[in-house]
């Protein structure tokens, strides 16, 4: 029996030290260090998607005018920015994440790091990119 409890403690653990990304988190402008917005990830199947539940700064445009895809003129707040990301031991990756500002689309990668998540968008390999440190919402 102590044995079970034991194992079943061990193993609790191990769920709850497992880097997740799903929640609310606080995107952070990496130009002007302000707070732009809440955006929250959640899991559907085995991919993660994120969408900007809140906005903390008035954007210039409402709707993401210069979008390419499904997303063109459609409004920022509710929008889907992270894409089919994929847990890798402890990152996230092979999805994408779209700047509704400028309408690019980038590859993206995100890992975990206590209460900060470091999501990285980039274009062809990952040394041609940026990363933001984006912190989580209680």
């Amino acid at each position: 029996m102590k044995k079970l409890l034991l194992t079943l403690a061990f193993s609790l653990f191990g769920v709850l030290s497992f880097a997740q990304i799903e929640g609310k988190w606080k995107t952070v402008d990496d130009e002007t260090k302000q707070a732009k917005s809440i955006v929250e990830i959640y899991k559907k199947g085995d991919q993660y998607y994120g969408k900007v539940s809140q906005l903390l700064i008035k954007p210039a445009n409402p709707n993401c005018v210069d979008c390419k895809d499904d997303r063109k003129n459609k409004p920022i707040l509710g929008m889907e920015i992270i894409r089919g990301l994929k847990k890798d031991g402890d990152e996230f990756s092979g999805g994408t994440i779209t700047d509704p500002k400028t309408g690019k689309t980038y590859k993206c990668t995100i890992t975990r790091k206590g209460d900060q998540l470091n999501v990285r968008g980039y274009i062809g390999i990952s040394l041609m990119g940026r990363t933001q440190t984006w912190q989580k919402v209680n």
